[in-house]
């Protein structure tokens, strides 16, 4: 069973919830592991790393169960943010032991401002706001933010790309995100 309706989700994690329903679980992780992984394979770029993304989601989405609220929302929504948080973490991780992450702050403004302006924002209309709010930001950094966090380059890579060191690579990065920061605890659009 692949797809199954918004409200046989809801039923079937109300069930996990009240009942630590494996059936039920089954099927959920039937319907969303698939789409989880998809996205982990695109934002992780490593097989093992996509399956660790859908094991830790998945394994918070059974721990958690209880703490879904199916008047709030639909499950998409609640399973996608539970992905979204591992997803970050897991790139955090990475990142932690070879770079400085300068993102931590901007990210879950954006991704909160998304979740509340939309019910279930597809990973084209996130992509697709990120790419219209760094747009916004002077060249050089425009080029720095979408090379590192939406083509998963690393400062070093960027800085042989453009002809820079590594350090005007991370100045530029950190301005920009900055601005980005600036600009989404400022602007009510987003």
């Amino acid at each position: 069973m692949n797809e199954i309706s918004i409200e046989q989700q809801k039923q079937l994690l109300v069930s996990v919830a009240t009942d630590r329903d494996k059936t039920a679980f089954a099927a959920i992780f039937s319907h969303f592991a698939p789409k989880i992984r998809s996205y982990g394979l695109k934002h992780l770029k490593q097989e093992a790393n996509a399956m660790e993304l859908v094991q830790e989601t998945m394994l918070t989405v059974w721990r958690k169960a209880h703490l879904f609220h199916p008047e709030k929302g639909a499950v998409s929504t609640w399973v996608y943010t539970i992905m979204r948080n591992q997803c970050f973490d897991i790139l955090r991780k990475r990142q932690a032991t070879k770079e400085d992450n300068y993102s931590d702050d901007i990210w879950p403004i954006f991704e909160q401002k998304l979740v509340t302006t939309s019910e279930d924002p597809s990973n084209e209309q996130l992509n697709g706001e990120l790419v219209t709010l760094i747009a916004t930001l002077p060249k050089n950094q425009q080029v720095v933010v979408k090379e590192i966090y939406l083509n998963q380059r690393s400062h070093q890579e960027l800085a042989d790309q453009l002809g820079l060191p590594v350090g005007t690579v991370k100045s530029r990065l950190r301005l920009g995100l900055q601005k980005l920061r600036l600009h989404l605890e400022n602007d009510d659009a987003y």
